[in-house]
């Protein structure tokens, strides 16, 4: 039975398709962590203020928990 090795190793040097795959990662990476900050921040505004005392927050703690600049 033959194996055929398919994975290719990651671009690091300083060429066009490099810098154009980190772009692409970074990118990514930045929607990706937007994103679980939004669902953070809908997760915890969907709580009563009640049920956010019992976890330990309140409504004003919501943004710096969810990350937002």
């Amino acid at each position: 039975m033959a194996a055929f090795d398919t994975t290719r190793p990651l671009a690091t040097g300083s060429s066009f398709g490099s810098r154009l795959s980190k772009f692409v990662m970074n990118t990514f990476a930045a929607v990706a962590t937007w994103n679980d900050a939004r669902v953070t921040r809908s997760s915890l505004s969907k709580l009563t203020d009640r049920e956010l005392d019992d976890i330990g927050l309140c409504r004003g703690d919501i943004e710096a928990i969810a990350g937002s600049k």
